[in-house]
């Protein structure tokens, strides 16, 4: 039986302490008076969670476009921490960390979870270099990419850690190979109460299914079905999750009901001269090559229609052509733009505000 949202697990625990729902009230009001900065968003969430609507609302990172509020029934988000606890078998009384921030809508899963699920959940500061107890041992957390970069010499402290908002680079994936801990990628949204669909990074089973890179793909949760769109865009639907389908903007290739690769945001799409060009490919080949925050994009061509453009963080707009010698010629970068520092959401570079500063859009 799924619970209902207005209910909290008796085995819930907040850094430690066990709290009813009366108690998350006194400690919500003191995070929002007395509290650090990311212990504010914390209590703003929990008073929202508890009061006597059925729904929250939630600001998107505004990844293509601006940031913007996004109303979630609070029974998906229950059913979402369903899902989840069923596919790592969180059992109350199982230890989590909380590192993300609770403005976005993983942040505020992770609580949702714990008080669900009936977790002992501690609360760090979110930043880049989480600090937590390394003598405790956890059954599960979410971090951003570079939270997970950060504690590799402490991972084996987790069993299990979901990384995302960004895509995670080919070194990160390298440097947890010899790991214990399970880390997988998630794939999802706002509008789907975080992920619907994860893919493992590292401990892979003997018939994982791969890219024809070699990289494992995304397998849905349970309860949801996946189609795509006469673009080739994934359409997600899921009875417990959204009411109607969900049309993303996010291209893929599907290799079977609940499988699929992620190709790249359509959004993002370049034609030049007929051929598409996907610039999170491009930006794969090139993360190990560059050492500063990037991205590929493209301006109007009078002879091609768009050409690709590279934009780099810092003030320096020039690198080594030799970087470029394993990128095919349509998708060398034709000009190189530079902006003195990338405009980010949860770690999420802002393609469109940084274009429309520099003057490109």
């Amino acid at each position: 039986m799924i619970p209902s949202y207005n209910k909290v697990h008796l085995k819930f625990k907040l850094n430690g302490v066990n709290y009813n729902q009366d108690d998350i009230r006194e400690i919500a009001y003191s995070f929002v008076k007395e509290g650090l900065h990311y212990e504010e968003a914390i209590g703003d969430f929990l008073l929202d969670w508890l009061d006597n609507k059925s729904f929250i609302k939630v600001k998107s990172t505004g990844t293509t476009g601006k940031p913007k509020l996004i109303k979630i029934d609070k029974q998906v988000m229950v059913n979402s921490s369903i899902f989840t606890g069923n596919f790592f078998n969180l059992k109350p009384g199982d230890k989590a960390l909380h590192c993300l921030p609770a403005n976005f809508i993983a942040g505020k899963m992770m609580l949702v979870r714990a008080m669900i699920l009936g977790l002992e959940l501690d609360l760090t500061e979110p930043t880049s270099h989480p600090i937590f107890n390394t003598k405790t041992e956890y059954d599960f957390a979410a971090m951003l990419p570079i939270q997970l970069q950060n504690s590799l010499h402490d991972i084996n402290n987790f069993k299990n850690i979901i990384v995302g908002s960004v895509k995670v680079s080919n070194k990160l994936i390298e440097a947890i190979q010899d790991k214990s801990t399970r880390v997988f990628e998630t794939f999802g949204m706002t509008e789907t109460a975080t992920h619907i669909a994860l893919r493992p990074l590292n401990n892979f089973e003997s018939e994982q299914k791969t890219t024809s890179l070699g990289k494992s793909i995304f397998k849905t949760l349970p309860d949801i079905s996946i189609s795509q769109d006469d673009r080739g865009c994934l359409v997600i639907e899921s009875g417990h999750l959204t009411k109607q389908p969900i049309v993303t903007n996010d291209l893929v290739k599907l290799y079977s009901e609940d499988e699929f690769e992620w190709l790249g945001r359509f959004d993002n799409v370049i034609n030049s001269g007929g051929v598409k060009i996907f610039p999170e490919t491009i930006e794969e080949k090139l993360q190990e090559k560059i050492k500063q925050r990037f991205f590929i994009a493209s301006e109007k061509d009078e002879t091609f229609g768009e050409k690709i453009i590279l934009i780099l963080e810092g003030d320096i707009d020039t690198v080594d052509n030799s970087i470029f010698d394993d990128l095919d010629k349509y998708e060398k970068p034709k000009k190189i733009y530079c902006a003195h520092k990338f405009d980010v959401i949860s770690d999420k570079i802002q393609r469109k505000k940084i274009l429309t500063k520099l003057g490109i859009i």
